[in-house]
């Protein structure tokens, strides 16, 4: 099997939404020079047999023959994008969420539909892609129907906090740019300071204004740095503002190939385990989202 360390894993189940995937996976692949891993998954109908039972083998095959349609499907869709990608795939028992955590402990990066694999129609995130984007090991990026133009060449755009985690999406966002031979659009924002002054009696003067704004800037500066001499081809513009970072994040990701957003959420499946910066960005994103984690832990 391809060597998972330096793959590019999409998780597939034949509806639009992973076709979507597959084709930003494919791309994200060939970009690299990086093999290409489609996984789909099947579960064993519990009602056919007993508790404590185990089927027998040709239960498997049938289960894992009726994938292959999937699995064929998703290997044309990537062929078509990139021909020269290198392929291979896997077809696994059990629950979809957890088979990509699983691939996601040493995978490069996951990629999937924001619906599909068993979401819940009319949901614009589905159970899945929100399990996943929560738990996984690795990036996952995110891909709806409408937001997977493999033709635009806009910037990659990342939310910078100055957090343990935002450094870690920056780090993910310089190497996604320079993949990608494009910009990098770097988006600070900080808490409303006129609501804060305004409660206290102050008013700021347009000067004082200014003032702030230019130390949020050098600020911002500062913890682009390190990135930007090691990705030297990398240009960097530098936005700073008053406004929500959804709202900054989702203005200036118009047109982009990329938006890439840390994530502070934990938890188990059954609570918001995504931040709400980044579960905003996966509903509200004109463009695919990349989550990027802390290390988790089992």
């Amino acid at each position: 099997m391809t060597s998972l360390e330096h793959s590019v894993v999409v998780g597939v189940d034949g509806s639009a939404a992973s076709t979507g995937a597959v084709a930003y996976a494919a791309h994200t692949a060939a970009k690299r020079g990086i093999p290409l891993i489609v996984v789909t998954s099947y579960s064993m109908p519990a009602s056919l047999f007993a508790e404590g039972m185990v089927p027998p083998q040709p239960v498997y095959d049938e289960l894992e023959r009726e994938c292959q349609p999937i699995i064929e499907q998703a290997r044309a869709t990537a062929l078509d994008v990139a021909p020269d990608v290198q392929i291979s795939h896997a077809v696994v028992e059990g629950n979809p969420s957890q088979v990509l955590i699983d691939y996601s402990r040493k995978a490069k990066m996951i990629v999937l539909g924001s619906r599909g694999l068993g979401g819940i129609k009319g949901m614009v995130l589905g159970s899945v892609s929100a399990a996943v984007a929560s738990h996984a090991f690795c990036p996952v990026v995110v891909t709806r129907e409408d937001t997977a133009d493999l033709e635009k060449s806009g910037p990659v755009v990342v939310g910078v906090d100055g957090s343990e985690v935002s450094t870690k999406a920056t780090e993910w966002a310089f190497v996604e740019a320079a993949a990608r031979g494009t910009t990098l659009v770097a988006v600070h924002t900080w808490m409303d300071p006129q609501v804060q002054a305004a409660a206290a009696g102050i008013a700021l003067s347009e000067q004082e204004w200014q003032e702030l704004e230019k130390q949020q800037l050098g600020v911002l500066s500062e913890r682009l740095a390190g990135f930007s001499e090691r990705y030297p081809d990398v240009t960097v513009e530098r936005f700073v503002t008053r406004d929500r970072a959804v709202r900054a994040l989702v203005s200036k990701s118009e047109g982009a190939q990329l938006v890439v957003v840390g994530s502070h959420g934990r938890g188990g499946f059954a609570g918001m385990v995504l931040g709400s910066t980044s579960r905003a960005m996966l509903q509200a994103a004109p463009c695919p989202v990349m989550v990027v984690r802390p290390e988790p832990h089992d």
